[in-house]
């Protein structure tokens, strides 16, 4: 008996074998290249402030005849361990202290300083406070689920005004920026725990649901539900700023 032959699977057209290596290739030199002009930008912005606050006899254009790339960034990040040492000692704990009273005491300056400090604790401080996982939450209405990032302290005059005895708070944050979005406090019955990592929340948000969870194994997968979280800390107290 003769073979059967067996069918050759036809080659796609040249210009679209063109288009597809072409788009292969963007998916490869577009991050990379996005990534490094980031860092172009952001080496060469920090250069433009900070040169020019070295005095004459030093700066690079009157010693080498040229600017030397990277030299402001370099001289930020010294500067700022400097600081950063000094504030950790008692002399430099003592002088931060004088210059905070002093802007406590400004009208206008006190709110300003206040909010970026609270935002640079936040995001720069090894012991500030995290989101503690992801969550769903029927938003903007019933039957319409969206993912957002529990944050489990809640003021207790919030609490008691809602006349909810477990009150979550939590963030829903936008597509494609996932640091704006909206505060809200929930109960916690009302809330769906997610198995997935902040960084997988954030990657599904930031594409817009075009980078999905990494699959999980039956096993692996918890069971569908509402799952106990955890109970909100009790309100700190003692200080202005009670979250």
């Amino acid at each position: 008996m003769a073979r059967k032959r067996r069918r050759r699977t036809p080659r796609p057209p040249l210009m679209q074998r063109l288009r597809n290596d072409f788009l292969a290739g963007l998916v490869v030199v577009l991050p990379l290249f996005l990534t490094g002009y980031l860092l172009y930008w952001t080496i060469d912005f920090v250069d433009a402030k900070v040169i020019p606050l070295i005095p004459r006899a030093y700066n690079p254009e009157n010693v080498f005849g040229r600017n030397i790339f990277g030299l402001g960034l370099l001289l930020f990040l010294s500067f700022t361990t400097i600081v950063g040492a000094f504030a950790k000692n008692l002399v430099g704990k003592s002088v931060l202290g004088f210059g905070e009273r002093i802007v406590e005491r400004t009208p206008i300056v006190r709110p300003i300083y206040n909010g970026l400090k609270q935002i640079a604790e936040t995001l720069f401080t090894q012991t500030g406070t995290t989101f503690e996982g992801a969550c769903l939450v029927e938003y903007p209405r019933k039957g319409v689920w969206s993912v957002a990032f529990i944050s489990s302290r809640v003021r207790t005059e919030i609490r008691e005004r809602s006349g909810e005895d477990e009150l979550v708070s939590i963030f829903l944050p936008m597509t494609p920026n996932p640091t704006a979005g909206f505060l809200r406090f929930v109960p916690r019955r009302d809330i769906v725990l997610l198995d997935m990592s902040l960084e997988d929340a954030a990657k599904l948000i930031i594409s817009g649901g075009l980078v999905t969870e990494p699959a999980q194994s039956a096993s692996s997968r918890a069971p569908r539900g509402k799952p106990p979280i955890p109970a909100p800390g009790p309100a700190p107290t003692g200080g202005p700023a009670e979250r």
